[in-house]
């Protein structure tokens, strides 16, 4: 479903994409989200396509159908484009939030709310975890930034998993349920590849 807003998908938007070639979201483990779409340009509403329009998905088969907001649109090649975008909660990482202290987890989360630098009433943070550590913003930085990913993030400081649902950003104790599942050898993994990559690897730091 094609939509311009990120609330209110009660109707079918600008209309359900009904030629879509093929679709897949992909989550990581606190980590990134975002789907990406094989699309016709002769498909319905492809003209309606647009940078930062949404597109509404189920991303697995528990979860209720998410918001990816259109972020790269490319070229046409043998009459298909492919299209990418992130969870609806990327839009956090374009909004500022000052400096502030807290003494646990659910006054940080309170914290990220109360000393954003935009409004952000129409977003819940919450957790089931009640991990009484400190925690510090000392720069003006995105919202989104603290969740996880660098020193002193809400992740590194408190642990859990993240789970998205719309504008609903939850940090849990875990995700999903130990089902006593273990991955052998020759039983249910037939291969295993690694690949080593230093292409982005820095040797030196030179002042100037």
């Amino acid at each position: 479903m094609l939509s311009q807003t990120p609330m209110g998908f009660q109707s079918h938007g600008l209309g359900a994409l009904s030629d879509t070639i093929s679709c897949e979201v992909e989550e990581e483990r606190n980590g990134s989200y975002e789907l990406t779409m094989e699309y016709p340009i002769t498909g319905v509403h492809f003209s309606e396509i647009e940078m930062r329009s949404i597109i509404v998905a189920k991303p697995n088969y528990l979860d209720e159908p998410q918001p990816f907001r259109v972020y790269q649109i490319t070229k046409p090649l043998n009459g298909k484009c492919t299209i990418y975008a992130r969870h609806i909660s990327y839009d956090l990482s374009d909004i500022p939030v000052q400096p502030f202290t807290a003494a646990g987890i659910q006054s940080a989360l309170n914290g990220l709310k109360t000393h954003a630098m935009y409004d952000v009433s129409d977003w819940t943070f919450a957790t089931s975890r009640a991990t009484a550590s400190p925690f510090k913003v000392d720069v003006p930085s995105s919202i989104r930034s603290w969740f996880g990913g660098k020193e002193g993030s809400l992740l590194d400081i408190y642990g859990g998993e993240w789970h998205y649902t719309g504008k609903t950003c939850r940090l849990e104790n875990s995700r999903g349920a130990d089902r006593g599942v273990t991955i052998r050898y020759g039983v249910n993994l037939t291969e295993l590849k690694q690949e080593e990559n230093c292409n982005s690897c820095y040797t030196g730091v030179l002042a100037y």
